[in-house]
């Protein structure tokens, strides 16, 4: 019955991380039917909805992919515990990255991993927030956006693994685990996949807003 749970959770947190919120929005918007997967960075993500849509509709995308990844922890932890909660985190940036209602072409994760974070990591999430503005914000960067990311997520990982050692408190989170450390471990894996192929294509939110 626990597999069957577990399986479930992860099912769910898939679902919930394919909903398309950069599609949704753009159809939204007054006078704009924009395929962000054509536009712009060419990301179906927060960053680009900005760029293209405005600011308004990447705040939207924005929070609504970070409540994906909360939601779907959150589920998964009511379908079957902390590990539950693990499972359907990882799954939710799984759908968000590779949707396969759009030929699995989705966006970068991030916005959901955050929310992943924010439910089962609570205390990392500030840390992984202030890493990847700030390093963002280092003059000079050619990638500032996968430079962040490469270092948000090594802060993420670095955290999980002592947080799970010496079993520190975790505000509202889970009981840090094994299972923390590869859940994030996971989710860093899936979000590294999607920024290095966009990377070789070209496609990039480090570009400059089109004018």
């Amino acid at each position: 019955m626990r597999i069957i749970r577990l399986l479930t959770a992860s099912i769910l947190g898939y679902l919930l991380g394919t909903v398309p919120s950069a599609d949704i929005a753009s159809r939204l918007v007054p006078g704009t039917r924009v395929d962000l997967r054509r536009s712009g960075s060419r990301n179906p993500g927060a960053m680009n909805a900005a760029r293209v849509l405005g600011n308004t509709a990447g705040r939207v995308v924005m929070a609504s992919d970070v409540a994906k990844g909360y939601a779907s922890c959150a589920s998964g932890k009511a379908l079957a515990g902390d590990v539950g909660a693990h499972v359907a985190g990882v799954a939710a940036v799984l759908g968000h990255c590779y949707p396969v209602w759009s030929r699995f072409e989705g966006g970068k994760g991030l916005a959901t991993s955050f929310g992943q974070c924010l439910y089962t990591f609570p205390m990392a999430a500030p840390v992984d927030l202030v890493t990847a503005i700030g390093v963002a914000r280092i003059p000079g960067l050619r990638r500032p956006g996968l430079v962040s990311t490469a270092a948000a997520s090594g802060a993420w990982l670095l955290m999980s693994f002592v947080w799970w050692r010496r079993r520190l408190p975790n505000s509202w989170g889970p009981e840090p685990s094994a299972a923390l450390l590869v859940a994030n471990g996971a989710t860093v894996l899936v979000v590294a996949s999607r920024s290095i192929a966009a990377y070789r294509r070209g496609d990039s939110d480090d570009l400059e807003p089109s004018r």
